[in-house]
């Protein structure tokens, strides 16, 4: 029994073992089309072609032929790409050994226009399909826009948020941009067409960016224009020097500072200068202080030079008594002493060039109707064997009495009155009349206001 057992393992060891069917398949195929579980026949392979290619428009007049495993394909496609699909969709059914691809092109003008048509003809079902939908997008857009704007033209509400015009202008227009951005958003996402506004808005971006590096000057400008708007270094009508330029402030624009110089021009600053600029304002004091200097002799007393000086600018009718004016002794020179004047006037009453003019020929006066040389530079120079006697003898105490003898021999004329002298110290307010006439006329906008703090 135990024989047998052993007989009956060999035997079954040494039985060969049964082959299993290949299914049949070409380099490259990535999933066969099966069309039953057994080996399919050469008509049945065609079929399921057939089949398949009827189901696509592009593949509609590809023929098959089938002769043991390898299929043939010919007719015409309208591309090469179609002819390279009917291929590898031939290569993937079951049973195919090889393909032969004799698909020719067709370069019809017929076949080239139809499926143009065609795509017409679909966008245009499709866009009749979306009308419904495409107005109601338009009407919430439209609905959201005309809401910002109404809202941004409500006058009375921005004057309430913020009494600065110009900031008020800003505010609205920012306002304006925003909802149209919402409405876009809203339409958009109503027609599922989010995905191009994060493009569009992508680009946008990059684009401003770009645009914002270009124009950096303007948006300085405008920045500016809006810190000066705030907070108003000067009102209109001032006298102002910004910088080197001097002249009465015409009107704060949103893009420059426009003055009247004292010669009655134009002039346009752009508001980025005058923001970082030095600007001295004479009219927010009406009390101004002039100087000037004079210089007596060396052997004059200089404490009664600057008495009698004092003494006569006090008698001037638009020198303020406080306060009051004041004189020191500057610097002692070579041949004189150099005396410093000031004294205050009202600029509403008396012109600031006239009243110190007026000023320093009366001290002038005063001192040398008191005896008080005002002498000129004096320099000692040597003279060889040669030069006169009277230039080898001469030493500069002889120099200079010669000088007092020439000078109190000389006839003085007589001075202009006083009266006719001091009548005309009045300002000149012929710039002024002319910034107060181009502001009335001119309708141009002004962001300078009374409301608004001033520096």
């Amino acid at each position: 029994m135990r024989l047998l057992t052993i007989i009956f393992l060999a035997a079954f060891i040494a039985l060969p073992a049964t082959p299993t069917q290949a299914q049949t398949s070409t380099p490259g195929n990535t999933q066969s089309i099966d069309t039953s579980d057994t080996t399919p026949s050469d008509a049945e392979i065609s079929i399921r072609i057939t089949e398949i290619f009827s189901q696509l428009d592009e593949l509609a007049r590809v023929e098959t032929a089938v002769d043991s495993g390898v299929v043939t394909l010919s007719g015409v496609t309208a591309t090469a790409e179609a002819a390279a699909r009917a291929e590898e969709l031939a290569q993937r059914v079951t049973g195919v050994v090889t393909v032969e691809n004799e698909i020719k092109r067709d370069v019809s003008v017929s076949t080239r226009i139809d499926p143009a048509i065609g795509q017409l003809q679909n966008s245009l079902n499709t866009a009749v399909k979306l009308a419904p939908l495409l107005a109601l997008a338009v009407i919430v857009f439209l609905f959201i826009a005309a809401f910002g704007w109404l809202l941004s033209a409500w006058k009375p509400f921005w004057r309430r948020v913020t009494p600065n015009a110009f900031i008020a202008d800003l505010a609205r227009s920012t306002l304006r941009a925003i909802f149209v951005v919402l409405a876009a958003i809203a339409a958009l996402s109503l027609l599922d067409a989010t995905a191009l506004l994060g493009a569009f808005l992508g680009a946008a971006g990059v684009l401003g960016l770009a645009i914002g590096f270009a124009v950096r000057d303007t948006i300085e400008n405008y920045i500016s224009s809006v810190m000066l708007s705030l907070r108003q270094p000067f009102r209109p009508n001032d006298h102002v020097i910004i910088n080197d330029r001097e002249g009465h402030v015409i009107r704060l624009t949103s893009r420059a500072t426009i003055l009247m110089t004292l010669e009655g021009n134009h002039l346009r600053i752009p508001n980025a200068t005058v923001f970082k600029a030095l600007i001295l304002n004479y009219s927010r004091n009406s009390e101004r202080r002039f100087d000037f200097e004079l210089g007596v002799d060396t052997d004059d007393d200089p404490l009664a030079a600057i008495e009698t000086g004092l003494t006569a600018i006090r008698t001037l009718p638009f020198v303020l008594k406080e306060p009051s004016p004041l004189a020191f002794i500057k610097n002692v020179g070579d041949s004189n002493i150099v005396i410093f004047f000031a004294a205050w006037i009202d600029q509403s009453s008396a012109d600031f060039a006239k009243s110190r003019s007026i000023a320093l020929a009366t001290a002038k006066q005063a001192l040398e109707e008191a005896g008080f040389a005002l002498p000129e530079p004096i320099y000692r120079l040597r003279f060889d064997d040669t030069a006169p006697a009277f230039l080898k003898g001469g030493t500069t105490a002889t120099i200079k009495e010669r000088k007092h003898s020439q000078e109190r021999e000389a006839p003085k004329q007589k001075p202009r009155a006083r009266a006719e002298q001091l009548a005309d110290v009045a300002p000149d307010t012929h710039i002024e009349e002319k910034v107060d006439e181009e502001r009335r006329e001119n309708t141009e906008e002004d962001l300078l206001t009374d409301d608004a703090p001033i520096e």
